[in-house]
């Protein structure tokens, strides 16, 4: 599916499917809260994201003139759109059952090891296994928060 951006595209998609029509700064709002990564989404990045789905039909928009204000731009999901909306939602299901097995994996594995050696406690790796390590590009990092846009 691409860059993490590509991660708003959906959650654009509900929020249009469940308002019906919403302004680009209702839906930069509630992107927040529905939100699948913990990586900042600027608000280019939402707009350039809608511009993407209109191009691609999914997504119609119009001009706002009723209000007393200045013309806001409305936005609307079209039947492509909630076509490509159930795809997004097929891709997401497959990718939630894949990440929620190597978790599960990965979580009974690092178990193992722990309660193996020395009666739970951790150890230390060989120097030589932790250069070799790095030498592969292997080392250890804490994941990082992400900024999109």
């Amino acid at each position: 599916m691409g860059n993490l951006y590509r991660f708003v595209e959906p959650v654009l998609l509900f929020l249009l499917k469940r308002k019906g029509r919403s302004y680009g700064y209702e839906l930069a709002n509630e992107l927040r809260e529905h939100a699948l990564t913990d990586a900042e989404i600027e608000v280019a990045a939402l707009y350039r994201t809608l511009r993407q789905l209109e191009q691609n039909k999914c997504v119609t928009s119009e001009w706002d003139v009723q209000d007393s204000g200045p013309a806001r731009r409305v936005y609307a999901l079209t039947p492509w759109g909630e076509q490509h909306l159930e795809d997004w939602l097929t891709v997401l299901d497959q990718m939630s059952r894949s990440m929620t097995r190597f978790v599960n994996e990965a979580r009974s594995t690092v178990k193992v090891r722990s309660s193996g050696k020395n009666g739970g406690r951790a150890t230390q790796q060989p120097a030589n296994e932790s250069q070799g390590n790095a030498s592969r590009g292997l080392t250890a990092s804490r994941p990082r928060r992400q900024h999109v846009g």
